[in-house]
């Protein structure tokens, strides 16, 4: 009678068993990361799907993006809590992806400092409306109370060095899965926030506004860092020998293999025929999706060069 029980109580309260609750990993010393799910953005984890950090310092906390929504930043913030009760002083923005920057207003309406290099801000106010209506479709009133509020202290350049709390963090530019995405290096500690230039456990999505080619070239400079840990984009916490297996390699072979047919004039569905099955990376979650249409993107990026 009970496991009959179990199941209707299931069947009826679906988001009861479903319901993201993130969590903090501790990282090295005082780094620590919150790994999201690998799935679409859903009203169950407040579209958080996608990977954010921490640093706890003694003047306060660093926080890598703010989340999908004014809940999701919350979701957030109770998970810091679990660790510390400093406050996020700083907020840095990876990217202008809506699950990266729509939780500011709730963390600088506590104080905290809103920072991104320039072009990622630029990003974030030019598509703020399109982002809260495409939003809105997957998280329905859970987005209530979300205000759009670009990142503040705006870096000039490609490249820039912040002094937080008596840390070190080099932002890099990227503009590998989206226009404005940076990633963070901690020379301190080795470890490095990858941004969406890294996904582990799943295949990396090329968009219409994707590159290939940064995200090659800036697969490359993050090798150069030899960092020890990588908080990546989406997927587990991981080494570099990992991000290359799952996503430098997959850079290189859209390079080398997709961006050569396509330099050479080859035909472009002769070209994503014959590569139609990579066994290399199939492994990863969503593959079967995501293989051909990032091929055929990258086929064109490399067209038009």
């Amino acid at each position: 009678m009970l496991p009959r029980l179990l199941l209707l109580l299931a069947l009826c309260f679906p988001f009861v068993a479903h319901a993201y609750t993130p969590k903090a990993e501790k990282v090295v010393d005082n780094v620590y990361a919150i790994v999201g799910p690998l799935g679409q953005r859903s009203a169950d984890n407040d579209g958080l799907n996608a990977n954010y950090g921490f640093i706890v310092t003694p003047a306060g906390v660093i926080l890598v993006d703010s989340g999908a929504s004014k809940l999701g930043a919350e979701k957030l913030e109770t998970a810091i809590r679990a660790v510390t009760d400093r406050p996020v002083r700083w907020v840095i923005n990876t990217g202008g992806q809506d699950h990266r920057w729509l939780g500011n207003d709730h963390f600088a309406a506590r104080g905290a400092e809103l920072i991104a290099l320039s072009r990622t801000a630029a990003g974030q106010a030019e598509n703020a409306a399109r982002q809260l209506e495409g939003m809105r479709r997957f998280l329905g009133d859970r987005l209530d109370g979300t205000m759009p509020r670009p990142a503040q202290r705006l870096l000039e350049g490609d490249r820039a060095r912040l002094e937080l709390g008596g840390e070190t963090l080099e932002l890099t530019y990227t503009h590998a899965h989206y226009p404005g995405d940076a990633m963070i290096w901690m020379p301190r500690t080795r470890v490095a926030f990858t941004g969406d230039l890294v996904y582990v456990d799943r295949l990396l999505g090329v968009l219409p506004w994707s590159s290939v080619k940064h995200g090659r070239k800036a697969f490359q400079a993050l090798e150069a860092l030899a960092p020890e840990r990588i908080v990546p984009g989406h997927g587990r916490v991981c080494n570099l020998a990992q991000a290359k297996r799952e996503s430098g390699d997959y850079y290189d072979f859209l390079a080398d293999t997709i961006g050569a047919a396509a330099k050479d004039m080859e035909p472009m569905d002769a070209t994503l025929a014959k590569h139609a099955d990579e066994p290399r990376f199939r492994h990863l979650q969503n593959y079967g999706d995501l293989h051909r249409a990032n091929m055929n993107r990258a086929f064109l990026e490399f067209e038009a060069q």
